[in-house]
């Protein structure tokens, strides 16, 4: 939770590839206080069956910086069977045509600017072959 000194970051992650949160998503929580500070690792989470990450911890007074590093590779590695059959239904599917894992991204890094007293819930639109984030609400 926010104070007027500290900001809080709160995320969740949809698998737009099946139309469902993404559960068990490994998820680590790092912070800085200013632009050439070192990154300090506040620690981590993983997304429950609503995808969500309820439990991240709070950040440290004085943040401006914060990132999310999602370890994306090991839920895909778990849902390929899946999204294999439901590949296999549609012509041309490229979980089927390309080679290799069928993850472009295992892992993805988001980072963002914060200002104390604001409260920063970060979505994650996830599928294998790319993704998309925004400053939800």
């Amino acid at each position: 939770m926010s104070t007027s000194t500290t900001a809080s970051v709160s995320t969740h992650i949809l698998d737009t590839s099946v139309g469902r949160p993404a559960e068990g998503v490994a998820v680590q929580l790092s912070a800085r206080s200013g632009r050439d500070a070192d990154w300090k690792t506040l620690g981590g989470s993983a997304t429950d069956a609503d995808g969500r990450c309820k439990d991240l911890p709070d950040l440290p007074e004085g943040t401006t910086h914060v990132r999310l590093d999602f370890a994306v590779e090991a839920y895909f590695e778990r849902t390929a069977e899946s999204a294999n059959k439901q590949a296999d239904a549609q012509q041309d599917a490229p979980a089927n045509r390309d080679s290799g894992t069928g993850v472009f991204f295992p892992e993805v890094a988001i980072t963002f600017a914060v200002v104390p007293g604001e409260h920063y819930h970060v979505p994650l639109l996830l599928n294998p072959f790319g993704y998309s984030v925004y400053r939800g609400s």
